[in-house]
């Protein structure tokens, strides 16, 4: 009551002043409830409130759009409306990034297209899909030497640089074959997304560290399963070299044959679901 007596002694001015401040305390109390209503629905149902918003979608130019309908087999897995998300997103991504030509490269739409059509694929089942990891991306014509380990690289991801760097012969050869479980692209950005995932606090990141370190649990409890998996060769040697290598290999995997990976493996298939979001084109 005497709140209320001192509210009707104060100017016009003054008025507006508290009701500025109660807008903003009641926003910020509507927020952190949201925040954690998401929270507990996260921790229950391992995904978000939402995903995608149907709001001020950009969209891809006429030869943009083409490139993504003659060469990019996922988008054409999408229904109409994921397909406008997807357009939305890519042409977000390559307004994001930049993108470098070296060796005399002179950059494509093309490259620049598929490139963020493979970043947008991974991450179509996050809310943030930026990877904000990812300021710069270097395109050579082929393999290329690097500083890192004096040595040629075909791709590679360098977190402090913000920088990824792809060869654009072999970018090209992951999509021409596409059930090898070989692909560059696709490789380079599943290490970017996973330590974009350990510095980033977003729900999509949450859920995607939370998912490989159960990942990790799974496989460090179930001794059989472990060894099931080595002896199978159905993920290459390479997987076995570090956290960071298998993670980028079961990605690559879980692309080019889902269906494969979920008979073999379908735990191992069902954490990197999860880790994804990816409740899409059939997998």
């Amino acid at each position: 009551m005497n709140l209320l007596l001192l509210i009707e002694q104060l100017t016009t001015g003054g008025k507006v002043v508290i009701g500025v401040f109660f807008a903003i305390l009641l926003g910020m109390l509507f927020y952190f409830a949201l925040k954690m209503a998401e929270l507990s629905y996260v921790m229950k149902r391992k995904k978000p409130f939402y995903v995608h918003s149907p709001f001020f979608l950009k969209q891809l130019n006429e030869p943009q759009k083409l490139i993504l309908q003659n060469q990019f087999k996922f988008y054409n897995k999408l229904n109409s409306k994921y397909k406008k998300y997807f357009e939305h997103r890519v042409a977000s991504f390559i307004a994001d990034k930049e993108f470098v030509g070296r060796s005399g490269l002179q950059i494509t739409e093309e490259m620049k297209v598929l490139i963020s059509a493979t970043a947008v694929m991974l991450t179509f089942g996050f809310r943030d899909f930026y990877i904000a990891l990812v300021n710069n991306i270097f395109i050579y014509p082929e393999e290329f030497y690097s500083t890192i380990n004096d040595d040629y690289h075909k791709g590679e991801f360098n977190p402090k640089l913000q920088t990824l760097v792809l060869s654009w012969k072999d970018f090209k050869k992951g999509f021409a074959i596409d059930n090898d479980n070989l692909n560059l692209g696709i490789h380079e950005f599943a290490h970017a997304i996973h330590l974009n995932s350990i510095k980033e606090r977003d729900v999509s990141s949450t859920i995607f560290s939370d998912s490989f370190k159960e990942l990790t649990t799974l496989l460090s409890n179930e001794e059989a399963l472990r060894k099931d998996l080595i002896a199978s060769k159905y993920f290459r040697d390479y997987a076995y070299t570090n956290q960071f290598e298998f993670i980028a290999v079961i990605i690559e995997t879980f692309i080019e044959t889902p269906d494969e990976f979920k008979s073999l493996f379908p735990e191992i298939y069902d954490k990197t679901k999860q880790m994804l979001n990816f409740n899409f084109a059939g997998y």
